[in-house]
């Protein structure tokens, strides 16, 4: 008997958040015998682990700035009507060459709406199979607050018009999806929630130290960290863990005449390095936690009960890292300093106090969604 195939969009623009939730959805499918591909548009991503699947790489294009003003290719040039051809007729042959049962976009029509000219025509591709493919979106559980009401009107019209299912990946218990996408009413009868996504495989199997000791910085692997780790650095011999040993974990989006400069700052007890695809076992085993405030990362804080200090990013137009961040705090699960409020000395204050009271987390958030997402798309063919 065939396995059900299962293709599944994503673009990653500034992190590798998308593209890494995106890895642990289909690893969880893999288990229940799903044949998946990923099909990405994002840069090459060295820490991902797509073993049992099928990865397609599209010609790469990122966000030109930390506001999504415009979209770049490769060589750091606006993109062209030729690589937007070029992209869109390599989906459309990845589509027909798969010929999937399940079809999930990531994110859209809930953002990157930049992207139409590939997805509407992969999506009209895949309406007139209606009948034999579904059609899924996959989203987190925050959207970036827009300023703009009638784009609000235009993803309800998008979804009525191509999807049969929304999975929201998160807890309304923490926060509903209306809170951030008042309209969400229109389509309640398309919506699922999953649970956060985390590796709950990788957690179990990551043993934990005697006595953790190391100092985590990271900046998840987006390019925005810089400042964080940067000043991370600078308060270490200020602080009560100086003696400890402190871990620097530079995101591959960061570049690397960046990480080359964080690089001279190493010495005996600081160590930094390029972002790590065991960043979960080093969370498991740290003494503190010091990062941004993404929603792998928090996740997979509240997973393995990190002891941890978050510093969200808040650039751009972005919302969503301060938002999930400070409803967090407010349960006491993690300590946070905003980053408008971020500087040397707030910083040692905030290590010195999460080293002499760690936080225990205890919570009850639901962090089964790779599970539960898995469960839902098996049950669909």
């Amino acid at each position: 008997m065939s396995r059900s195939k299962v293709l599944f969009y994503v673009q990653h623009l500034l992190g590798i958040g998308h593209v890494k939730r995106t890895i642990t959805l289909a690893r969880s499918m893999l288990k229940k015998n799903l044949e998946v591909s990923i099909i990405s548009g994002g840069e090459n991503v060295p820490v991902i682990d797509d073993t049992g699947m099928t990865f397609i790489q599209l010609p790469s294009i990122k966000a030109s700035n930390r506001k999504f003003e415009s979209l770049i290719d490769s060589d750091g040039q606006q993109i062209s009507n030729e690589l937007k051809m070029l992209r869109r007729n390599k989906l459309l042959e990845v589509f027909t060459l798969t010929d999937p049962d399940i079809l999930i976009i990531e994110l859209y029509p809930f953002g990157r709406r930049q992207l139409e000219f590939e997805l509407l025509p992969l999506l009209e591709k895949a309406k007139k199979l209606k009948s034999s493919v579904k059609i899924i979106c996959s989203v987190r559980d925050i959207l970036v607050e827009k300023n703009k009401p009638h784009r609000d009107k235009e993803m309800i019209e998008r979804v009525k018009q191509y999807f049969d299912l929304v999975l929201v990946h998160g807890d309304p218990s923490l926060i509903p999806f209306d809170k951030t996408f008042p309209k969400s009413n229109e389509i309640i009868n398309l919506i699922k929630y999953t649970g956060y996504v985390v590796d709950q495989e990788k957690i179990r199997n990551e043993e934990v130290a005697a006595r953790p000791s190391e100092i985590l910085v990271s900046s998840g692997s987006g390019a925005v960290g810089e400042n964080l780790l940067k000043l991370a650095i600078k308060a270490r011999p200020f602080t009560n863990a100086k003696n400890h040993l402190w871990r620097i974990l530079v995101g591959y989006s960061i570049s690397d005449i960046v990480f080359l400069s964080l690089k001279e700052s190493e010495e005996k007890g600081l160590v930094v390095e390029r972002a790590r695809p065991d960043f979960i076992g080093l969370l498991k085993n740290c003494r503190l936690s010091i990062s941004q405030g993404g929603y792998n990362t928090l996740m997979e804080t509240l997973a393995t009960k990190a002891n941890s200090i978050s510093v969200p990013y808040a650039g751009g137009h972005e919302t969503e890292q301060t938002l999930r961040t400070r409803l967090l705090a407010q349960r006491g699960l993690i300590r946070q300093i905003p980053e408008e409020d971020l500087n040397l000395e707030k910083l040692i204050i905030m290590i010195n106090l999460s080293l002499e009271e760690p936080i225990n987390v205890k919570h009850n958030i639901n962090i089964s969604g790779a599970e539960k997402t898995a469960d839902i798309i098996s049950s669909l063919v």
